[in-house]
Formats: structure tokens, C-alpha cells, sequence
């Protein structure tokens, strides 16, 4: 185990927490414990004083990492808004400590994970860090199904996404009912996401599409002036057929659409 740097074995101790956030999105932050802003690896952390971690407990076992990240909001830094549009879910989070006085020095992490549900309260805010050991939950292998397990452009389905991916202006917001300039085809299953305006970045599935109206998963979190630009990513419905006959690749196909399913031994005769 590597011996602990001797900032951390002097008689007073000038440690500051520090947390660097990466968003999906490519937004990254930094954020310190201390009372002045601190430069690390190139990298402004921002003075939070309001900012703390619970009590960590790790082992050498493969046990969970689990780790409460307690926080204000800030206009500037995590926005009330921005935790409310599911900005911050899934953000990439770093842990560590660092000499407050020589920020040059190595720092040491503490841990490291991404963001899992984050709560807010009034001007407050709480996030779970999911440590990397999570990934060992996900299953070994794939379980059958009738439908194709691959997304729709993915290393597995291969089908080209550019010809598929369309850019229009949204005219209309009406709950989760949004409104084209002009329609696009096979839009069912697919994903509309702003590239402008106060919602720019997020992104939400199309449940159905009926012309140049689109019925999404989730409606737009932020109110924003009309008309804006969207990308278009049509979808699929994953059945084998649609795969045959509107992308001629079946044989890239991931699922097994002829394999008796669990009700086999109580079909009747003839039915």
C-alpha cells in the first residue's frame, strides 16, 4: 500500500477536500472544501465550504463503495434548475484531498464513482456516490429474448446512423407533445434531443410519432422560446421483421424471435 505523502503526517494537517464533476455532457467543475479557490492539475476548484462527504467505509472486499455528497446550490456551479433537468445524473465524480498550500503537490483520491439519485431540498442538495464495483452487478451474460437486445446503431446492430439522424425546429410544446416544422418518418422509438435553448443537451425518447407531432417519453423540463433546434434520431422497434425488412439486417439481429417462449408447456393443442 503506498505510504501516505508527508503533508498528511505533519502535526497540522492543511488538507481540503476536492470534487471534480463531469457531466455527460462534457460540462466539468471543480469544487473544494476551503475558503479560496484552488488550482489542481489545471483544473479551478471553486471555493464551497458548504460542501461535505459523509463517512466512507472501504475494504480490500469486493462490498460496495457507499459515499453521501452533501451540498448548496450555487448559480454558478450547480444549479437548482440543472439537478431538476437531470443534467447532473450519471456525472462521473472524483473524490480527493489536497494541500491547501502547495496545490501542486500529488493529491490523494479518496474515491471515485458516478452520481446516482440526487435530492434536492429547498436550497440544499444530496447525491449518492455508485462506486466502480457496481459495474460487477451487471449480468455475466445476456438473457434471451424475443426482441433485439442491441440499440439501434450500436457496435452490435451496425446499422449506419448519419442518413438517420435529422435536424429540425420544434414550433409547439404542448405537455409531452412537441410539434415539427415538417415531419420525418420513423421517428417511433427514437430520440429527440435540444441543441438549443434552456434545454440544450437533454434528451428524451419518442414514445409515438404522428406527423410532425412527436409524443415523447418525458416533456421538456424547462419553459423556453419557440422555435428551436432539435436532433432527430429515428428508432426502431427491435422486432425481427423491422430489422429484415426496413434495414436488411437480419443478420445482425440480436435476439432470438423463433425461441419458445415460457408458456411452450401450456399451450393447448391447435392454439
Amino acid at each position: 500500500m503506498t505510504a501516505a505523502p508527508d503533508w498528511l503526517r505533519e502535526e497540522l494537517v492543511t488538507l481540503a477536500w476536492c470534487w471534480r464533476l463531469s457531466r455527460r455532457d462534457g460540462v466539468v467543475i471543480g469544487l473544494t472544501s476551503h475558503d479560496r479557490d484552488l488550482t489542481v492539475g489545471g483544473l479551478v476548484y471553486r471555493a464551497a465550504p458548504g460542501m461535505k462527504p459523509s463517512a466512507l467505509e472501504t475494504s480490500d472486499s469486493l462490498d460496495m463503495e457507499t459515499l453521501d455528497l452533501e451540498g448548496g446550490l450555487a448559480s454558478d456551479a450547480i444549479a437548482a434548475d440543472d439537478l431538476d433537468a437531470g443534467r447532473w445524473d450519471g456525472a462521473e465524480l472524483e473524490l480527493f484531498v489536497t494541500d491547501w498550500t502547495g496545490a501542486d503537490a500529488a493529491p490523494v483520491t479518496v474515491a471515485r464513482g458516478s452520481l446516482g439519485a440526487v435530492e434536492r431540498r429547498g436550497a440544499a442538495f444530496t447525491a449518492e456516490l455508485q462506486g466502480v464495483t457496481r459495474m460487477l452487478d451487471r449480468p455475466v451474460c445476456p438473457a434471451t429474448s424475443p426482441s433485439c437486445r442491441a440499440l439501434l446503431g450500436d457496435r452490435a446492430c451496425r446499422v449506419d446512423m448519419a442518413p438517420r439522424t435529422h435536424f429540425r425546429r420544434v414550433v409547439a410544446v404542448a405537455g409531452r407533445i412537441v410539434t415539427l416544422d415538417s415531419a420525418v418518418a420513423a421517428m417511433d422509438f427514437g430520440e429527440l434531443m435540444w441543441i438549443e435553448g434552456a434545454n440544450c443537451g437533454l434528451a428524451s425518447p419518442v414514445i409515438a410519432a404522428d406527423g410532425a407531432a412527436l409524443h415523447l417519453a418525458e416533456g421538456p423540463p424547462l419553459a423556453a422560446a419557440l422555435p428551436l433546434r432539435v436532433r432527430l434520431i429515428e428508432g426502431c422497434d427491435k422486432q425481427l421483421a423491422t430489422c429484415t425488412a426496413r434495414f436488411g439486417n437480419a443478420v445482425n439481429f440480436r435476439g432470438e424471435a423463433h425461441l419458445p417462449g415460457n408458456d411452450l408447456l401450456t399451450r393447448y393443442p391447435g392454439g
